[in-house]
């Protein structure tokens, strides 16, 4: 008796095996775009990460085995203005000195239908972390993916903004993170 419930449940392992396959992983394209938006003084402005990494192992028929690692090196941040773009570096923004790489680490993934998905992880700027969703679209043809998505932040969870940009009087406190990636499946 012992001996065929053991077999049983061998045999159920052997034929599940493929539903515990490892996600496959995915290499970033280079044309992909880490951005955010934001506004000072009222008036709207658009920055991007000029570096940053994505360790992706995404399958949509494998969520719970998927994961995403995000590092973001903050001094890569650009606005087009040379003054707001020498500010970010410094303490009273992202301390890029202190803290040079910004994480989104994910901790589960969600399919919300119709190629919408939501990304459940925790986010890490200037040593704060926390929790965060994103939701995102992804189409998979072949062997690449596009995934767009955007979440909007509130900047001093994170301690963005130090001294008199703490508040949002001038700066506003809602930042927009967008993500436009395409990625190819590694072989």
């Amino acid at each position: 008796m012992l001996q065929r419930l053991s077999l049983a449940v061998l045999a159920t392992f052997l034929f599940a095996a493929p539903a515990f396959a490892a996600p496959s992983t995915w290499t970033t394209d280079p044309s992909s775009k880490l951005t955010f938006t934001g506004a000072m003084n009222g008036s709207a402005f658009t920055g991007t990460f000029k570096r940053w990494s994505a360790q992706i192992a995404f399958d949509p028929k494998a969520l719970a085995a998927s994961k995403v690692v995000v590092s973001v090196d903050v001094a890569s941040a650009a606005t087009g203005d040379g003054d707001r773009d020498s500010a970010l570096p410094t303490d009273d923004w992202f301390a890029a000195g202190k803290f040079a790489k910004a994480t989104f680490v994910s901790k589960s993934f969600r399919d919300l239908g119709g190629g919408k998905y939501e990304a459940d992880g925790d986010l890490t700027i200037r040593g704060f972390s926390r929790p965060i969703a994103l939701p995102f679209t992804l189409a998979i043809a072949g062997d690449t993916a596009r995934m767009n998505g955007a979440v909007v932040l509130n900047r001093t969870a994170f301690g963005v903004g130090q001294g008199q940009w703490k508040t949002g009087e001038v700066v506003d406190t809602k930042v927009t993170v967008n993500v436009a990636l395409t990625a190819h499946r590694a072989h």
